[in-house]
């Protein structure tokens, strides 16, 4: 996923540092972020990595030693942009495009899920100006070839391990495989074997300047949703056998939706369905006779499947080794439950409409890689951490890890606070809340649940620092109706459902009272699972 924070085009201390700590974590491959061959021209981004000068070389070295160093390779993924080129709307020049008129696409749907202040960042980052474009002429096709191979060179000479070519997510190369954009007559459009011409050229082109040894792969859709007579599976495969006969090492299978708005963008490029191209990624292996990378968020286990069963060659993950850079050591060590997990909130990737270095909901040192690490207390004190929901467990967490002696206090019977509750309808809240509870026994906090703090027993345990972290008050909304006996608030609903107490039975009917006094007497509140299954019985909260 795009880091944003290149200056220039160039290599920073924080790109350096990011992929770097994801090659300590023992990942065996990684690919750097979608680097642009003709920057300025055809990127999407100023902050973007850039190919397109010798200037670029000692940073992609520099990069390179260090993801070397832990024993990963690295390399680069080299693209152009097409008719998503920022750069080219901002500074007036035309995005080029295989025909026009462009097919019908909703432009306007991104305004559902964007606020205001997103929609004014994103407009900063072209002025304010809406893109044109440019039917790109067989000159153009050259010069594109020949700033792929120029790329080519330069990740080479910088000693990286090789180029992946980007023929995916509407890109240039994509555009010109896809049927529903490509209307063109001449020789590289018309034909399939006419719309796969360009990445032909560019795959054999990278071959014949850099030799054998140095790796090409092709990252192509192995579907077009959501667009009229866009790439099919079939023709996917297809497609991927003619980039292995034109040189390409591996073939890393994605797919594409829209990037107009957020609910295309949760189909491809960023799924939220988990697997959700492993078939497309059998396809094209059942069609090629060199390895096929598979990715769309698949999580271990799955991984492990998919390896096992010859539906893949390699696994790709992103949005997890954003969570947890050392996801790849952790299964090593055969502690799957101390692997910080991804939420598939997507707060990462909203980050990139604006051009800014993505954040993440669970793992709070993303995009500060670079910043002082927390240091080793000096000397160790004595923390009490007063609430065990996130906010608490995390600031248990990282003062024991940071050598304190910590004691965590918490009211109710269990740890999680509202990320346990939301786990009703978000399930994956609660792989955190127990991925934190595990990171808590494993830093050897001290936890007592079922106590309630009080000055004098907090006086008691004689801290030298203590956290309250007890979580927000909200109030009752003033409308009218409110208070009537039927009428619960989010707080009554969670008190109910998890035996936590704090509001009165009688605000629920009978059968509801019946059915709670029966879980809290089998226990069953104390499993969100069971609990999302009764609440299925009674009430929309957990039916999807």
């Amino acid at each position: 996923m795009d880091q944003n924070v290149c200056e220039d085009g160039l290599v920073t201390d924080r790109l350096v540092a990011h992929y770097e700590e994801r090659s300590r974590g023992g990942a065996g491959l990684l690919v750097l972020e979608t680097s642009a061959v003709s920057y300025p021209h055809g990127a999407t981004a100023r902050h973007q990595p850039a190919l397109s000068h010798d200037g670029v070389v000692p940073g992609l070295r520099r990069l390179g030693e260090a993801v070397h160093a832990h024993g990963s390779k690295l390399v680069v993924q080299a693209n152009h942009h097409g008719r998503i080129s920022g750069v080219d709307t901002a500074e007036d020049r035309p995005c080029l495009v295989p025909s026009l008129p462009l097919p019908d696409t909703d432009p306007m749907s991104i305004m559902a899920d964007t606020t205001m202040d997103e929609l004014v960042a994103m407009s900063a980052l072209t002025g304010g100006k809406m893109p044109t474009y440019a039917e790109a002429t067989v000159e153009d096709l050259s010069a594109v070839v020949g700033k792929f191979a120029d790329a080519a060179v330069r990740v080479q000479a910088a000693g990286l391990d090789g180029l992946e070519v980007h023929a995916g997510h509407g890109y240039l190369l994509d555009t010109f495989l896809s049927p529903a954009w490509n209307k063109r007559t001449d020789r590289y459009g018309g034909s399939e074997e006419n719309r796969a011409r360009l990445l032909v050229e560019v795959v054999e082109a990278v071959r014949a300047r850099c030799g054998p040894g140095f790796a090409i792969l092709v990252r192509l859709n192995g579907r077009d949703d959501a667009l009229e007579g866009g790439i099919t599976p079939d023709l996917a495969a297809r497609y991927a056998a003619v980039a292995a006969d034109a040189g390409a090492d591996a073939i890393h299978v994605t797919a594409y939706s829209s990037i107009t708005g957020g609910p295309g963008f949760t189909e491809g490029p960023l799924p939220w369905r988990p697997c959700q191209y492993e078939e497309l990624a059998r396809t094209v292996k059942a069609a090629v006779n060199v390895p096929v990378i598979a990715v769309g968020r698949i999580r271990p286990d799955d991984g492990e499947r998919i390896l096992a069963d010859g539906g893949a060659d390699l696994i790709a993950m992103g949005r997890q080794l954003l969570a947890d850079p050392d996801l790849p050591n952790r299964l090593a060590e055969g502690r799957p439950d101390l692997v910080r997990p991804c939420i598939n909130c997507f707060v990462c990737v909203a980050q990139n409409f604006w051009s800014a270095a993505p954040v993440c909901a669970v793992n709070a040192q993303l995009g500060r890689q670079g910043w002082p690490e927390p240091k080793p207390a000096a000397p160790p004190r004595h923390v009490v951490v007063v609430g065990g929901g996130p906010g608490g467990m995390e600031a248990a967490r990282v003062a024991a890890e940071r050598g304190h002696r910590v004691t965590l206090l918490e009211r109710a019977n269990h740890l999680g606070g509202t990320a346990r509750f939301s786990s009703l309808t978000t399930p994956l809240n609660g792989d955190l809340v127990r991925w934190m509870a595990a990171a808590l026994a494993e830093a050897g906090v001290e936890v007592r649940t079922a106590t309630t703090a009080t000055p004098t027993m907090v006086a008691a345990l004689r801290p030298d620092a203590v956290v309250v972290a007890t979580g927000a008050v909200r109030d009752r909304p003033d409308v009218p109706g409110v208070n009537l006996s039927h009428v619960l608030s989010g707080d009554d609903l969670r008190n109910l459902l998890t035996g936590e107490g704090g509001v009165s039975d009688q605000r629920s009917g009978p059968f509801v009272r019946l059915a709670l006094a029966v879980a809290r007497a089998l226990g069953i509140t104390t499993d969100m699972d069971r609990v999302r299954a009764l609440s299925r019985r009674w009430m929309p909260i957990g039916r999807r």
